[in-house]
Formats: C-alpha cells, sequence, structure tokens
C-alpha cells in the first residue's frame, strides 16, 4: 500500500495523540528527534567535505525548534553552521533551544537584510525551518523578504516538511514558495507536497505501530539505526 498523505487536520491530530497522555511524549522528545532526522538527511545528501557551511533558517514556532535542533547537530557533525531568524521565537522551549547552539559558539545573524545576504554569499547549503504545516498565506514581513533572497541565491535547499510558503494542502499554487532540492517529511508526507520532485526523505522513527496501524498511514521500515527513510521513489510514482 502507498503512504498516506497527510491533511492539516490529520496531521494536527497525530501531533496531539502524540503529544497526550496515551502518546506519553513530551514536545521536547519531538523536536529533538525531528531536528536529528533533519541534520542527518542534510548530512545524507551534502557531504560536508564540499558543502560545510550551512545556514539555518528558522521561523517562530515549533519548525523553527526543529531547525535550532538541527543545527546543533550538523555542528556536532562538523558542518560550519550559522543561524537566521527573522523573528525569533519567545516561547521557552525556542530559548533553550537557541542558549544550546550558542553553547557550541554557533552563530546567529543580526536580522537585518544586509547580513542575511553576506550570510548567503559565504555559504553552501540551505536548511530551511521557517513555516510548518500550519502555515497560511499571505507571507508577511519579515518573511516576505527572506523568502525571495533565498530562492534568488541558487544554493540548494533543504526544507523541513514542507517548503516555506507552499500551504500544507495546496502546495505552492501561489507560486510564492521555496523550491527546495531535497524535502524531509516529518510523520508522513503532507498532501501539500504531492508535486514535489527532488529528493524526498521521511523522518519520524517515532510513530508507534498502533498510531501507524490506527491512522492507516502505511508507513515504511526504516533501515538499521537510520532516523530517516528514503521515499523519492515511492513518492514520485504517485
Amino acid at each position: 500500500m502507498s503512504l498516506r498523505y497527510l491533511s492539516a487536520r490529520l496531521a494536527q491530530q497525530i501531533d496531539d495523540e502524540l503529544t497526550s497522555a496515551a502518546g506519553a511524549f513530551s514536545l521536547d522528545q519531538l523536536m529533538e528527534l525531528a531536528g536529528l532526522a533533519c541534520a542527518q538527511t542534510l548530512a545524507k545528501v551534502y557531504d560536508s567535505a564540499k558543502f560545510n557551511r550551512v545556514l539555518v533558517c528558522c521561523g517562530p514556532g515549533n519548525q523553527g525548534g526543529d531547525g535550532l535542533v538541527a543545527a546543533r547537530h550538523l555542528s556536532m557533525f562538523g558542518y560550519k553552521t550559522t543561524i537566521y531568524m527573522p523573528k525569533p521565537g519567545t516561547k521557552e522551549i525556542y530559548q533553550r533551544l537557541h542558549t544550546q547552539c550558542k553553547n557550541l559558539d554557533i552563530a546567529t545573524l543580526p536580522a537585518d537584510s544586509e547580513s542575511f545576504r553576506d550570510a548567503l554569499a559565504s555559504s553552501d547549503v540551505i536548511l530551511d525551518a521557517i513555516f510548518g504545516f500550519s502555515f497560511k498565506g499571505p507571507i508577511r514581513a519579515p518573511f516576505d523578504d527572506a523568502l525571495p533572497l533565498l530562492s534568488q541565491s541558487r544554493l540548494p535547499i533543504v526544507s523541513v516538511d514542507i517548503p516555506s510558503g507552499w500551504d500544507v494542502e495546496a502546495g505552492n499554487e501561489a507560486g510564492v514558495g521555496l523550491n527546495p532540492d531535497v524535502l524531509l517529511s516529518l510523520t508522513a508526507p503532507k498532501e501539500g507536497v504531492r508535486s514535489f520532485r527532488g529528493r524526498h526523505f521521511l523522518g519520524g522513527r517515532f510513530v508507534p505501530k498502533s498510531m501507524d496501524e490506527k491512522f492507516q498511514l502505511n508507513l515504511p521500515a526504516y533501515p538499521g539505526y537510520e532516523q530517516i527513510v528514503d521515499i523519492t521513489e515511492a513518492t514520485q510514482k504517485l
């Protein structure tokens, strides 16, 4: 059976169940596992010997938290990681994750566009963790300036869960979203990425078999100790 694509409502329902008394996961745990999967995806496709300088772009929500976790792991994998936060998150968990990065001497850019342009010119690959599956357009400041600059950089982009600017169900029909080379879907692919034709991975080795069966996700097996599985071939047949 083929992988199930998730609507916004179903994706939220699964997240809620994972963090419920029945699922028993904390938000910290899920962010840690998701961020590790993000870092592993980028490292698998973009070797640190050639693509050492990674610009991690984080939004203010849980997606940005995943990005901060990924930045920490990438730094420990040997990448030179820099964080860009057009609008930093205010939640306590976000602040703690950012402090963990600062403790590893991971630089955070000033929020001005000149610093961002300079960072793009001196980066090898971008991790896009700006908007998650709850994003609804239009794109507002300061992200309305950041996304075009990311696209214009022509750097390879790895997007987390759904490319920033894409609607979780309608995809990039507005034409304002990023067009990444690599996508890491978390838990299961979202409806809006059916048209994505780049390298596609799945991360979410935290989903129990009972939940997989309950929601008929038809998740593939993860190889060995990997936190990700390549679903490019499976998704491009659909």
